[in-house]
């Protein structure tokens, strides 16, 4: 996929910096031209010897450098050379001057310089406590907002000793992301995403929830917006930045999800029903707070409408693939084919909530995808990006039959 795509790379002062050439090996493995542009202080990081020699081009570092300025406007000549820009690592000093619109330096000049229709993606890598920063993040909100492309940033152990989210992703995530900006295989397909945990209220202080945090239909959402599709997404109670999506809908109920399904599923290719749904409500609401006046309360509780199975029955023409979720604790591959048969859904994602890297709340997760042909893939854990990225590749062996 990125065979002959030029790729113009960004490089700023973070410490991951010293990764860029194998980064750099590894979009070349691909078949991608790569050209380096460079903050000054980004140097201090890595070889601008080393960099040259690999990409076999130039490594610009300054702006006002004399053996570019017979070139005329050398950042409007590189900006229509390429077809995408990265920039990783992106410090938060660069993201700031983005955010901006500071072109004092060649990789915010450049930034400031591509196309409209050409994708920038930023990887954000700095100590955790600077990227938690509300200055940092608002520079983000900023940027999401005009549509650049964000790769979310691992937890791990930084530069500083400590541990938390600031890390640069291995160079398959960052990659994975390249290509999925250039693939528009879901281009015109209208795809329907639930996320999140739904909230069933016993009275005004109180509910029934479970630990969802809504990463992975997140996670969907963005490889389907990616790949060009029309995305509808119903969120349900996540602490998660909304996505620039073409139909976003809050929810919290499970009667609540249920309704904002059935008004918009009819048109859908793809229907993918990722949040995770009470299947119980409280049969009563109380106003106001239950008191505690006795040693026992006793809540009776009602079925909720099983959303999933209701798709199956109610289908249209139109809904093309259908894509449950399980998740399960024990014998958990009968279990999810049963529900795959029951539920008269073409495919389902059985979820692990074991494991380190795994379960409610983790930016990883780990997957095994059963299909109504009886197929099992069984995947090891991956960030959530990934398994997003996988579960659209099973989806699409669907649409083109």
């Amino acid at each position: 996929m990125l065979n002959k795509k030029r790729i113009l790379l960004g490089i700023t002062g973070s410490i991951a910096t010293y990764k860029t050439p194998i980064l750099v090996r590894e979009l070349q493995k691909k078949g991608a031209e790569v050209h380096i542009v460079a903050t000054p202080s980004a140097l201090e990081f890595a070889s601008k010897l080393v960099l040259s020699n690999l990409t076999h081009n130039e490594i610009i570092s300054d702006i006002f450098a004399n053996d570019l300025q017979c070139k005329g406007a050398w950042h409007i000549e590189l900006a229509n050379w390429c077809d995408m820009m990265l920039i990783a690592p992106c410090s938060a000093t660069t993201l700031s001057k983005l955010a901006t619109g500071n072109a004092d330096n060649p990789v915010s000049c450049l930034a400031l310089a591509m196309p409209t229709n050409k994708p920038l993606i930023i990887a954000p890598a700095m100590d955790f406590v600077m990227y938690e920063n509300q200055a940092t993040k608002n520079n983000i909100d900023i940027l999401k907002n005009r549509n650049v492309n964000f790769i979310e940033p691992e937890i791990g152990e930084l530069a500083s000793g400590l541990v938390g989210k600031g890390r640069l992703p291995d160079y398959d995530v960052i990659i994975s992301h390249i290509e999925n900006v250039f693939d528009n295989k879901l281009s015109g397909f209208n795809v329907l995403i639930t996320a999140g945990g739904t909230h069933e209220k016993i009275d005004d202080v109180r509910f029934i929830s479970n630990n969802s945090s809504g990463k992975m239909g997140y996670a969907i959402a963005e490889v389907c917006v990616s790949m060009g599709a029309n995305v509808t997404l119903i969120s349900a109670n996540v602490n998660l930045k909304k996505i620039n999506v073409n139909n976003f809908i809050e929810v919290s109920s499970a009667n609540e999800m249920f309704e904002a399904t059935k008004k918009h599923y009819e048109n859908k290719d793809i229907i993918i029903m990722c949040a995770a749904i009470s299947d119980y409500t409280p049969e009563s609401y109380v106003q106001g707070k239950i008191k505690k006046d006795s040693e026992e309360l006793v809540i009776k509780l009602k079925r909720t409408e099983d959303i999933l199975k209701w798709l199956g029955t109610n289908r249209t023409n139109k809904n093309k693939v259908i894509v449950g979720f399980a998740l399960e604790t024990s014998n958990n591959v009968e279990l999810a084919k049963m529900k795959l048969n029951n539920k008269k859904c073409d495919m389902l994602v059985l979820n692990s909530i074991y494991g380190e890297q795994s379960g409610f709340g983790s930016d990883y997760n780990t997957i095994t995808i059963l299909d109504k042909n009886n197929n099992i893939n069984i995947y090891e854990p991956m960030p959530k990006f990934n398994c997003a990225k996988i579960i659209i590749d099973n989806i699409e062996k669907f649409l083109l039959k």
